[in-house]
């Protein structure tokens, strides 16, 4: 699983012309799942991206959580994150996880997620998005569950 997670000032996802998530300060994540991802990974993901300390306290010190700012989140799925261009001009996208998987575990994500954080927008997976994000800093952290050695082998 990946996660691009953005630290963001408002961040918003349109479909077609309408707006299906808006949030305010806190996190626009684009979230990536590959085959091997799962229900454990990804509640270890979000628990990570949500315990993540990189908003400012009142000494202007990067200290305190998207909990401890009352921060809002924005989840847009992002098969994309799993782009192969090692070889020539066209990424190859066989490493993301099957559509079904993927969405099943979306739709996860979000309602993990909603256990923790009050606010919980999204995207429509699958679907033509356009996302805006006034980026704040900009601050953009990539949490990768491989590189946190969240996969058993």
């Amino acid at each position: 699983m990946r996660m691009v997670i953005q630290r963001v000032k408002h961040a918003s996802v349109t479909v077609d012309g309408e707006i299906t998530g808006k949030i305010g300060q806190g996190f626009l994540v684009l979230l990536g799942i590959g085959p091997d991802d799962n229900e454990q990974i990804m509640e270890k993901m979000a628990d990570k991206m949500m315990r993540l300390r990189i908003f400012s306290d009142e000494n202007d010190k990067i200290n305190l959580s998207l909990q401890d700012v009352g921060g809002e989140l924005l989840l847009v799925s992002q098969f994309t994150l799993y782009a192969d261009c090692r070889k020539g001009n066209r990424p190859s996208f066989v490493q993301a996880a099957p559509p079904a998987q993927a969405e099943a575990l979306y739709e996860a994500c979000k309602a993990y997620c909603k256990k923790i954080v009050p606010v919980v927008e999204s995207g429509i997976f699958g679907a033509d998005m356009q996302v805006e994000l006034c980026n704040d800093g900009p601050f953009t952290v990539v949490l990768d569950s491989e590189e946190l050695g969240l996969h058993s082998r």
